[in-house]
């Protein structure tokens, strides 16, 4: 059964990119094509990068790395972790996707902690990796507001208590809420603050593909929750994003943007996953439709009012790429990088040619994408059916270095500028950080004229990073 599934193949499109895909028919039958490069080793190779750039490994052997947080003084936190797991098993191809899937994932039993590296005379090498905290729960999204350390696990948002340069959290985390994690089929819990602190966002993934688990499975699934960090009082943002895997705020706006992960089994073109931003209160479509009003003709019942109101997403990266990082350049990545997001996609396992496997840089002209996507890192699969890493987490740090996160090598990579020696970053850094106040400035003033209450304000706005 596995060679016939490996070896299935079906017709490829073109790329999918950009608002408007092409959408070909459902393909449906008794199995998907599914495929995942097994592993191969990294040995000498390096990824690939864009001439006048360079790549080097700054952490390994690390415990599956999702995603990363670069700290105000230039520490870089790492998010370790491994969910899921309890999701039982409904129908013979699950089995046989679970073994095709184990193909292309890591060996190492997952962290659940949080490792600091520390470049401490600003060289390029993190000389220092340790443990900043554990005994979490599959860690997944990180954000810093002010003192306030955040931790999307698996279960629960918790926050700890950080003062910049500190190596080691000062004590055990405190439970801000509960998040859905019963059965758990999408386990990784995104996580992102607002551009002025006040409000914490998290994705939380559906709990089937296309609720074979009945609708009772998907209560505060496939969702968007904003959370009051001060009180954990939490709120249905947007709904039927069937995996928001990753969060981040636009620079300048405070507008919410996410990558999601789309349903499967459909064909090798269907269903694009995806790059948009987040309107308050908006459904995209889950389960009911895919791409805007799409129907998916396996849901039932059907709901056509639903289906009515779904908004489609703003830019397709194309069908079953897996994207799982999402972060926004800044002036100092350079060349053509400077304005657009970076995405990590993880790859396929639902198409018989593998897609994905790389980092992508998808340019924005007036604050919407605009163009094709750019290859930033590549070179993750071999000319002989392997991989030898998957990307996840994406962060851009301030001085224009790009983090990346891959959980199959047990590596974060870190990607910069040729030429941009420690004081043109310090400059880098200065200009990006003054920018980011700016930032916060003008939405913190957007917020006071369009929100309603007594009309009080904070006095200054806590440094957000996430």
């Amino acid at each position: 059964m596995l060679l016939i599934v490996s070896s299935a193949s079906a017709a490829e499109g073109d790329p999918q990119y950009g608002p408007n895909p092409e959408l070909p028919a459902p393909q449906r039958g008794l199995l998907p094509n599914m495929t995942v490069p097994e592993r191969a080793p990294w040995g000498d190779h390096r990824p690939t990068v864009p001439e006048g750039y360079s790549i080097q490994a700054i952490a390994t052997d690390l415990k599956v790395p999702r995603h990363t947080l670069v700290l105000p003084n230039g520490d870089i936190l790492v998010a370790e972790g491994k969910g899921g797991g309890n999701a039982p098993k409904l129908r013979p191809k699950d089995f046989i996707a679970g073994l095709i899937k184990s193909r292309g994932t890591t060996s190492v039993k997952g962290g659940d902690r949080l490792t600091l590296l520390r470049d401490g005379d600003d060289d390029g090498r993190y000389e220092m990796q340790t443990v900043f905290a554990d005994d979490l729960n599959a860690p997944y999204g990180l954000a810093l507001v002010g003192n306030d350390l955040y931790v999307a696990n698996q279960d629960a948002l918790v926050r700890f208590d950080y003062r910049e340069g500190q190596t080691r959290a000062s004590s055990a985390p405190e439970v801000i809420t509960e998040l859905p994690a019963e059965i758990n089929h999408h386990w990784t819990k995104a996580l992102t603050a607002s551009a002025d602190g006040r409000y914490l966002y998290v994705g939380i993934g559906s709990n089937s593909n296309i609720t074979e688990r009945g609708m009772a499975a998907e209560v505060d699934r496939a969702r968007i929750w904003e959370i009051d960090p001060g009180t954990g009082a939490h709120r249905t943002y947007a709904t039927g994003i069937r995996n928001p895997t990753a969060l981040t705020i636009q620079p300048g706006t405070g507008q919410l943007w996410a990558v999601a992960n789309e349903r499967d089994e459909l064909g090798p073109n269907l269903v694009p996953d995806y790059l948009t931003s987040i309107q308050e209160g908006g459904f995209y479509g889950w389960p009911y439709s895919y791409w805007g009003q799409h129907v998916d003709p396996r849901v039932r019942p059907q709901n056509s009012q639903k289906v009515k109101s779904a908004i489609a997403p703003d830019y397709s990266l194309g069908s079953h790429r897996a994207p799982l990082g999402v972060d926004f350049s800044n002036a100092a990545v350079g060349g053509q990088f400077t304005q657009g997001v970076f995405i990590g996609e993880h790859g396929s396992w639902n198409r018989s040619n593998p897609a994905g496997y790389k980092v992508v840089f998808v340019p924005f002209e007036n604050g919407h994408p605009a163009g094709d996507p750019v290859d930033f890192v590549s070179g993750f699969l071999t000319g002989d059916g392997k991989t030898r890493g998957r990307p996840v987490g994406v962060t851009v740090a301030p001085d224009g270095s790009v983090i990346v996160a891959d959980d199959m090598s047990n590596t974060v990579w870190r990607i910069t500028r040729d030429g941009n020696d420690s004081t043109q970053r310090k400059d880098d850094m200065n200009a990006a950080s003054a920018t980011e106040a700016e930032d916060r400035a003008s939405s913190s003033t957007k917020d006071e004229s369009t929100s309603e209450g007594d009309g009080t304000t904070d006095d200054e706005a806590p440094t957000t990073t996430a």
